[in-house]
């Protein structure tokens, strides 16, 4: 963990236009470990602000999947900007609470969640496909052929 204040570190908001969340391996908040540790603060307004997602490369293509449990496909966008950057967002609505309701525990999540992944120079962009299944949301991004490169024999003369 790093002594310098978090202040000074360039931190990206949900709620920032300017931002740009593209994940970083290496940063300790995109950790799992983190936030189970509860080294981060739990903010419920932002609490799927970073939904956590798998990106796993097969030799077909790039698969990302991200639990989104109760949203329906019309709550989440998927977008490619910038030529590459594969950028996944929507938000979950805060129930809304009834004059006469008393609440005893709220642990479930909402508010606005936004991903951004920079994609590989080997991928079809104009052939990006999205499915949600049971909460499971899946982007499928194909990858180009590779070309394998011609090797041609030369002769030795002498």
């Amino acid at each position: 963990m790093s002594l310098v204040p978090r202040l000074f570190r360039r931190r990206s908001s949900v709620f920032d236009p300017f931002s740009l969340d593209i994940w970083d391996p290496f940063e300790e908040a995109n950790s799992p470990f983190s936030r189970d540790l509860g080294i981060f603060p739990r903010d419920d307004a932002t609490a799927i602000a970073n939904a956590q997602l798998d990106w796993k490369e097969t030799p077909e293509a790039h698969i990302f999947k991200a639990d989104l449990p109760g949203l329906r496909k019309e709550e989440v966008k998927i977008e490619v900007e910038d030529d590459r950057v594969l950028k996944i967002s929507g938000e979950r609505k805060k129930e809304e609470e009834q004059k006469n309701d008393k609440w005893h525990r709220i642990e479930r999540s909402y508010g606005k969640f936004l991903r951004r992944f920079r994609l590989p120079e080997n991928t079809k962009v104009d052939e990006v496909k999205a499915s949600i299944e049971n909460g499971v949301l899946t982007v499928t991004v194909p990858k180009q052929p590779q070309t394998k490169p011609e090797v041609r024999a030369i002769e030795i003369s002498g």
